[in-house]
């Protein structure tokens, strides 16, 4: 059941999960459970609203925004702050999910898909998903440092590290550098180099798993994948396992905030450049 909302956009399976423990889900007009399994021939109703699902195998629709530091990733914001969802094409059936998150002063590299399976493949921590990031900083990082940033830092919600990290040139007080992590905890870049006592000014995420963020969409910008981008998209993603009831992950928010593109990290590029 679960599952089938997720694909069908609603929501990730944590999410709709908790929507039908807590009755907002009925089959036939009975109340749905968790792990219940559902056909085309069940009725189906989210909120008391019946919904169509499509069983059939499709790709899965998935856009890239190259998001500008002063946007949150929310659909609701008390303070009224410029949400990325108002920059998306409108869907005629479900709604965007965002595959990672960044945070209001972060720029970069945003996915969205409207298949709750995807995203929960790129953002659950066991498929160890990379993003890379662009970063800028006040000062520069020492070689004990850097050496630290790759064993470790002790952050107030456990040890992060970098799976790489490399300087990328700079001018006067501000330096770049290039790093890659394969989780994405909140401010998880920003914290970690002020463990070592450097101010990030800026940071951009320029790729999430095998999707770079190509100089030509431009800041605002959105576009969707080709089908054979997406089809290279799952290809080149981990297989997916299955996940208890007790497995759910957090939604985070990310790092991001940045500057020039930098080199690619491997081989497996999916080229975003308008066509």
């Amino acid at each position: 059941m679960h599952k089938a909302l997720a694909d069908a956009g609603f929501g990730s399976r944590r999410e709709l999960e908790e929507w039908i423990l807590a009755g907002r889900v009925s089959v036939n007009g009975e109340p749905a459970h968790v792990g219940q399994r559902v056909g085309p021939e069940d009725r189906i109703r989210v909120n008391g609203k019946l919904v169509q699902l499509k069983f059939q195998s499709r790709l899965p629709r998935v856009l890239v925004y190259h998001k500008p530091e002063g946007e949150i990733v929310s659909r609701d914001d008390p303070d009224g702050r410029p949400s990325v969802f108002g920059k998306l094409p409108r869907l005629k059936s479900g709604r965007w999910i965002s595959i990672g998150r960044l945070d209001f002063n972060s720029c970069g590299l945003l996915l969205f898909t409207n298949d709750g399976g995807l995203a929960n493949r790129m953002m659950h921590p066991r498929y160890e998903i990379d993003r890379e990031y662009a970063v800028r900083v006040l000062g520069s990082a020492t070689p004990e440092m850097l050496e630290r940033l790759r064993q470790g830092v002790q952050l107030e919600d456990g040890l992060a590290r970098f799976d790489l990290i490399a300087e990328a040139g700079g001018e006067g007080s501000n330096h770049w550098y290039r790093v890659v992590l394969s989780e994405g905890r909140n401010r998880e870049v920003r914290r970690m180099f002020e463990a070592v006592g450097l101010m990030v000014s800026r940071l951009m995420r320029v790729r999430y798993g095998p999707v770079h963020l190509s100089p030509r969409l431009k800041r605002g910008q959105c576009r969707d994948l080709e089908p054979g981008e997406v089809q290279a998209l799952l290809k080149l993603l981990p297989p997916e396992r299955k996940i208890g009831p007790d497995a759910g992950f957090p939604v985070h928010g990310e790092n991001g905030d940045g500057a020039v593109a930098t080199p690619d990290a491997d081989g497996d590029r999916i080229d975003l450049a308008e066509k």
